[in-house]
C-alpha cells in the first residue's frame, strides 16, 4: 500500500520551530537515537509541545517502533483533536496493521479537521482501493467471478501491488 505518513512537523510547532527543525534534521542525518535523546529531555520541560511529539512520534514510524509511534499519535490526538496529521499517521500505522476500516475512520476525522489535506486524500484513497480489493475478492470467491470482476480485481490489484489469491 502507498499510504504516506505526514513528516511537515513545523506546521504543529508553533513556538518550536527552529529546534524542532533541528531535530528533524538530525533525524534525516540518520542519528535517530540521539534526536530522540533529545526530544526525551525537550519534552521534559514541555510536554504539550505538539511539534516535538508529532515529530518522535514520526522518528519512531520510520525506525520501524511502530507500538510506540501509535502511542504518541493516540495521545496527541486526545490531547490536540484538532490537529490532522497524528489521525493520518496513526491511519497508516493502523492500515500497514491490516485494520482498513479503523485506518479510513481515521482517515476521514483527518480530513474533517483540515478538507484541504492533500496526503489524507491520497491516503484515504489507498485505503479505499484496499477495500475494494477485499470486497471484490470476497466476490470473486463466492460466484467464482465473471469477466469484468476478474478484470476489476486484477487492476485493483495492480495498483496496491496486492499478492494474488492462491
Amino acid at each position: 500500500m502507498l499510504l504516506a505518513c505526514c513528516v511537515n512537523v513545523s506546521a504543529l510547532a508553533a513556538d518550536s520551530d527552529l529546534r524542532v527543525a533541528a531535530l528533524e534534521r538530525l533525524h534525516r542525518g540518520g542519528e535517530s537515537a540521539k534526536a530522540l535523546q533529545q526530544i526525551d529531555v525537550a519534552l521534559a520541560t514541555r510536554p504539550n509541545d505538539a511539534g516535538l511529539r508529532f515529530l518522535q512520534g514520526v522518528i519512531y514510524s520510520d525506525v520501524r517502533r511502530d507500538a510506540e509511534a501509535a502511542q504518541v499519535f493516540e495521545r496527541l490526538i486526545a490531547d490536540f483533536p484538532e490537529l490532522p496529521e497524528p489521525y493520518n499517521n496513526l491511519a497508516v500505522l493502523v492500515a500497514q496493521a491490516g485494520q482498513l476500516d479503523r485506518s479510513r475512520e481515521l482517515l476521514e476525522l483527518s480530513l474533517r479537521n483540515d478538507p484541504g489535506y492533500r496526503t489524507a486524500h491520497e491516503n484515504l484513497g489507498d485505503v479505499y482501493l484496499r477495500l475494494a480489493v477485499r470486497a471484490w475478492e470476497s466476490a470473486a470467491g463466492t460466484a467464482g467471478g465473471d469477466a469484468s470482476l476478474r478484470r476489476k480485481l486484477k487492476l485493483a490489484r495492480e495498483l496496491v501491488a496486492a499478492p494474488p489469491l492462491p
